[in-house]
């Protein structure tokens, strides 16, 4: 059964921003990069005015073997810096082994999720996922892998249910792992060339594609 909800989801689009100042070069640009996401309802699609908006995304990315002064390094966060002392080897520009190994070759960067929120209108169905899964292939076209380190202090807040905010932790883990990451030493990993990704939309086009429509 279709599941209720405001509208189509093959009719949200992506609209991906990253600001920087118009005279700097490609190697000025801010490092990392600051890109937000907003997925919304095509204006020419049925929709409720107030539940157009589907959802934020916030994504980082930045070059791999780039030797950072402290202020960079701090801008990634500390367990993105824990990471890179792990994964990165600067001196012969390699990946560790088990990483090299299942990530395709592609440009020497890649990209931090940092956010995912998907309105209270919109959420239960997978559609985070898949909005996820669509936008980290636009970012593939300049970047080799992206990571996600969902925690309990992502969900938690002032008075929060520390057993509830572990169980959103775990949840957006097994999301994440529906989509193609995998974890490596605590952080969740994907290749961004990888054809889990554009699998990963396949259940709500399934779902939600016009009989007869689809070729």
């Amino acid at each position: 059964m279709v599941p209720d909800l405001p509208a189509n989801p093959l009719s949200v689009e992506l609209t991906l921003r990253h600001r920087r100042l118009w005279w700097h070069t490609e190697d000025q640009d801010e490092d990392p990069e600051r890109w937000d996401v907003s997925a919304d309802v095509w204006w020419l699609d049925v929709c409720p005015d107030d539940q157009r908006h589907v959802g934020d995304l916030a994504f980082a990315a930045a070059d791999l073997f780039r030797d950072r002064d402290l202020l960079e390094a701090a801008a990634l966060g500390r367990w993105v810096q824990d990471f890179l002392v792990q994964a990165v080897s600067l001196g012969d520009r390699r990946l560790h082994p088990e990483l090299a190994e299942r990530i395709g070759p592609g440009p020497e960067r890649f990209v931090i999720v940092r956010r995912v929120e998907i309105t209270e209108d919109w959420r239960g169905h997978g559609v985070g996922a898949s909005l996820l899964a669509g936008a980290l292939r636009v970012m593939a076209r300049s970047a080799r892998f992206a990571l996600c380190r969902p925690s309990a202090a992502d969900f938690g807040g002032d008075g929060a249910d520390e057993t509830a905010a572990e169980l959103d932790a775990a949840r957006a883990g097994a999301a994440l792992a529906r989509i193609g990451f995998w974890r490596w030493r605590g952080v969740y990993v994907v290749d961004l060339g990888d054809q889990t990704l554009l699998d990963a939309r396949k259940d709500l086009t399934d779902r939600w594609w016009p009989d007869g429509d689809r070729t």
